[in-house]
């Protein structure tokens, strides 16, 4: 049986270049799956209080999310032989929190 997962569309727009320009406007949209409900981990980490900024604790959770899944998905990539062993240590230490 297939494991069930949530499906997300993800919008990701350039809005103003470090230079002040604002052309040519980039623009990127992705189809992803993940296990997690992603809204609900950002109000979790958002409730932490781990940054003093809320936009940092959103931009925080997504982009765990989405490096977490694929590195889930990829766990046997010689890439993440490392990580897979620090990880769950560093999951424990925010979910602890």
């Amino acid at each position: 049986m297939e494991k069930r997962s949530n499906k997300y569309y993800l919008t990701l727009s350039l809005k103003e270049y470090a230079n002040g320009e604002t052309e040519p406007a980039k623009e990127l949209g992705i189809e992803f799956d993940n296990h997690d409900e992603i809204f609900g981990i950002i109000e979790k980490i958002k409730e932490k209080n781990i940054f003093a900024d809320q936009s940092e604790a959103v931009q925080f959770a997504l982009g765990l999310k989405l490096f977490s899944e694929i590195k889930l998905k990829n766990r046997k990539n010689p890439l993440f032989d490392e990580l897979n062993e620090v990880f769950p240590i560093f999951m424990k230490k925010l979910k602890s929190l």
